[in-house]
């Protein structure tokens, strides 16, 4: 069994054009999501999202690696000292 991480993603999204992406990487990574929020800053012309994940650290890496790749997306990740085993049933 892999350790488990818990973890809150932050992402910021200056491009709409890349939603779209987005939404596929996270779909793509549900099993690992525990949940997210996403605030539109209509102001601004930007959207605020935060996911909070419970994975193996190198699935989190993945994921945030990918989601700042997309252009016109930056991406922060905090991990929390909270470790646990992957037991097929996060999120």
């Amino acid at each position: 069994m892999a350790q488990t991480r818990v973890a809150i993603m932050g992402i910021i999204v200056e491009n709409p054009d890349a939603v779209e992406g987005l939404n596929e990487l996270l779909h793509e990574y549900r099993t690992w999501i525990i949940g997210r929020m996403g605030v539109p800053y209509r102001q601004r012309r930007v959207s605020v999202i935060s996911v909070a994940l419970d994975a193996p650290q190198d699935v989190t890496s993945a994921l945030a690696g990918k989601v700042g790749s997309l252009s016109g997306v930056s991406v922060k990740t905090l991990y929390s000292n909270v470790i646990g085993e992957d037991d097929g049933e996060v999120g």
